[in-house]
């Protein structure tokens, strides 16, 4: 199944960015993972169909109503052993 690392830059902290991302992801049915990072960025880790993880990305790379997203940079990552969508402190 496939898995991608997913940066986010831009206003993506303190607009529910991660709370957005795992309500997709959990719609979607990809499993991994969601967290701030202190540089500023959002870090997503997701694994699920293909179709579902392109879905994923588009929605990442609009975010919620008060975010601005300015980059996004996806890297495939070898499969990985997840379960459900948690975000991550």
């Amino acid at each position: 199944m496939p898995c991608l690392h997913i940066h986010i830059s831009g206003k993506v902290q303190g607009v529910s960015f991660r709370y957005y991302v795992l309500k997709e992801a959990q719609r979607r049915g990809v499993f991994g993972w969601v967290k701030n990072l202190e540089d500023g960025r959002m870090e997503v880790v997701a694994q699920g169909k293909e179709e579902e993880l392109q879905q994923l990305t588009r929605l990442c790379r609009k975010g919620p109503l008060y975010a601005e997203v300015e980059k996004v940079d996806v890297k495939e990552v070898p499969e990985q052993k997840l379960e459900g969508f948690e975000i991550r402190y």
